[in-house]
């Protein structure tokens, strides 16, 4: 059997194992969008320009990097990783499975708020559907190698929680989910450009909002190109089947 059609086919099994527990599932999705409406309700009409595309780039990284440093503790802790590595599915294989789940969640959320911007906020559709997918998979292939790479300096699983929310709930604040990032006294704005959410928040601004096109949006695209491939370099330098006090 091709390493592809394991791959298939361990993404088919990440899809079950995700859907047997149907109320984290559908708060996993219903998430994004309380965060949406709340904000919403509040927001006027050219503030909610500012508010959806932060809501979709905090979909993203929460479905990625959070979900997969959290999920690749938890097997590494139970021992599931050190069994999978016993049996004949190649890693590639079975990270591709991982992988595949995360950036259909985080796609399916995407979704959903362009959807919400569209009917409950009457924010029209995108006005730049490439950079809509393209910024998507940027950002999930971003934000899911730092997860995996940041799983490994968790101690344990009961210290994943405090570990990922303390790299996730500064970069959301601090990168303009709820706010003109361009707003913040100038060593914060300089703080958030250098991290990869601002980089894209600002490509769904420009699906969603400007309608700028991948040329004006080149150096976005670099810098999570940059954090894409540190993410990576992490990732496999760093990778261990078992936990730490094995």
């Amino acid at each position: 059997m091709s390493a592809s059609t394991l791959a298939w086919r361990h993404y088919r099994l990440e899809r079950k194992m995700f859907w047997r527990n149907p109320t984290a599932a559908f708060f996993s999705f219903v998430l994004p969008l309380i965060f949406l409406v709340l904000f919403g309700a509040i927001s006027s009409q050219e503030n909610l320009k500012i508010i959806v595309p932060g809501i979709a780039g905090l979909s993203v990284i929460a479905a990625t990097f959070n979900k997969i440093a959290n999920q690749m503790t938890f097997l590494r802790d139970a021992g599931v990783l050190k069994r999978m590595h016993g049996t004949l599915l190649p890693v590639g294989s079975y990270l591709a499975g991982v992988l595949g789940n995360a950036a259909t969640n985080a796609a399916v959320q995407v979704a959903i708020i362009v959807l919400a911007s569209r009917f409950a906020f009457d924010l029209g559709w995108p006005k730049n559907w490439v950079d809509l997918v393209v910024f998507t998979i940027i950002g999930v292939a971003c934000f899911a190698s730092l997860g995996v790479a940041f799983s490994h300096v968790i101690p344990n699983f009961e210290a994943a929680p405090a570990y990922t929310n303390i790299v996730f709930l500064p970069m959301i604040f601090i990168s303009g989910v709820f706010y003109d990032v361009n707003e913040v006294p100038q060593f914060m704005h300089d703080i958030a450009n250098a991290l990869p959410l601002v980089h894209v928040i600002n490509g769904f601004s420009g699906a969603f909002v400007t309608g700028e096109g991948l040329n004006d949006l080149l150096s976005d695209i670099a810098v999570l190109a940059l954090w894409t491939a540190l993410g990576v370099w992490g990732a496999i330098r760093g990778f261990r089947w078992d936990s730490k006090s094995d």
